[in-house]
């Protein structure tokens, strides 16, 4: 059970720092307008593809965990 209680921990954590960083993308203003981002606009249409933002969340969401593991 001991580690059960540390995995909930864990995932609750994670979902606080998910949820900070939601609510701090809208202050940032690159974020989602990165070259690379497909914006398809139409009459009664858009679509949106963050391309470029994903490779970068990618790469640093990469980058923190090779850093994690190191030690």
């Amino acid at each position: 059970m001991n580690e059960i209680g540390k995995f909930l921990i864990l995932i609750g954590i994670i979902t606080i720092i998910i949820g900070l960083i939601l609510m701090l993308t809208g202050k940032i203003p690159f974020i989602g307008r990165l070259p690379g981002d497909i914006v398809i606009e139409r009459k009664n249409f858009i679509f949106y593809f963050p391309l470029g933002t994903s490779i970068l969340l990618s790469i640093i969401i990469s980058l923190i965990f090779y850093l994690l593991s190191r030690k």
